[in-house]
């Protein structure tokens, strides 16, 4: 394991945060609760039968964790949650029973609750089934309307690049052609997770194929009018754009290109234009520089909510575990 992954465990291990598996039946999952909850990563819930959880996983110590079976639990508190939330949206009492037996929904209501600090999925469900009942339930954080996602990497230490050669890269993996609005969030969002979970101090840079207005054009133009609204509702935040990625990585084509800017040539944090350009990148740099790439992080929620690879490993599991504890201290 690398050394930033090892920080974020040992950051997450003095929080304690409560933190819900909703399937809690999958035995890559059952054996990360075992691991999280017995090195002390965080307080785990399981949402599944315990019979079934232990018929498929009979040698995981699962003393600590607190399993869930939602079938014999009282589901009205729960259903009346999501009832208040969404009847102005047409939803009726019993579309909220049936929707809150649903682990997805139960562990998200839970964060809603108060119950859990964060809920972690996606090992067997597509992204969108894990982020729908967090849109309609946590919602977005305050001053943020875009859920987003970015990803954290991880180059060799000794990388003239990034902060010891940790960076962040957003958005990579969720939206596909955000407005100027959006991107904004994208660079709010993407600068509080590389305070919580990489533990950096941001300097973000909003990429363009322009470094203060050498082109122009309306995708420009999207850049530049980003920049202007986390500026504003962020003024405390370093940032800057447009800068082309020579500009926001090398000192001396800063020097250059965007003389007197305190984020050009150093930038540890960047922003895409748009999901192609954010998707190329960071697998260009996992594969030419041989970094590796962590994530796709969740970032925009009120409370956090991070989906998982379907293709994870209980190791997996465990980091976003903790990363989703280290993002649950962000948003207290």
């Amino acid at each position: 394991m690398n050394d930033l992954l090892d920080s974020v465990r040992e950051k997450a291990k003095k929080l304690a945060k409560t933190i819900v598996l909703a399937e809690g039946e999958e035995p890559r999952v059952i054996t990360a609760a075992a691991k999280a909850q017995s090195e002390g990563v965080a307080k785990i819930i399981l949402l599944g039968d315990p019979e079934v959880i232990k018929q498929k996983c009979p040698s995981a110590d699962l003393g600590g964790v607190k399993i869930i079976d939602i079938a014999k639990t009282d589901i009205k508190p729960y259903a009346e949650t999501l009832y208040e939330i969404r009847k102005a949206k047409g939803m009726d009492m019993e579309t909220a029973k049936k929707l809150a037996t649903d682990p997805l929904y139960f562990g998200v209501l839970m964060v809603k609750r108060g119950e859990a600090d964060g809920m972690v999925a996606g090992s067997i469900n597509a992204t969108g089934d894990v982020l729908r009942p967090a849109l309609q339930i946590i919602k977005t954080a305050p001053g943020i309307k875009t859920v987003s996602s970015c990803f954290i990497m991880v180059l060799d230490k000794n990388s003239k690049y990034g902060e010891n050669g940790v960076m962040v890269f957003g958005d990579c993996a969720v939206n596909p052609n955000p407005d100027a609005s959006q991107l904004a969030d994208i660079a709010v969002a993407s600068a509080n997770t590389a305070a919580a979970v990489a533990g950096i101090s941001p300097r973000v840079a909003m990429l363009s194929y322009s470094t203060k207005g050498s082109a122009k054009g309306e995708l420009v133009d999207k850049v530049t009018t980003a920049l202007k609204l986390v500026k504003e509702s962020n003024p405390q935040l370093q940032i800057d754009g447009e800068l082309q990625a020579d500009a926001a990585l090398v000192p001396t084509v800063a020097d250059l290109k965007a003389p007197g800017s305190t984020v050009a040539g150093k930038a540890n944090v960047l922003i895409f234009p748009d999901l192609q350009a954010g998707n190329i990148g960071y697998k260009l740099v996992q594969r030419l520089a041989g970094a590796e790439a962590i994530g796709p992080i969740c970032q925009g929620f009120n409370r956090p909510v991070n989906d998982l690879s379907r293709g994870c490993s209980s190791e997996d599991v465990v980091n976003v575990v903790a990363m989703t504890a280290l993002q649950s201290a962000m948003s207290n």
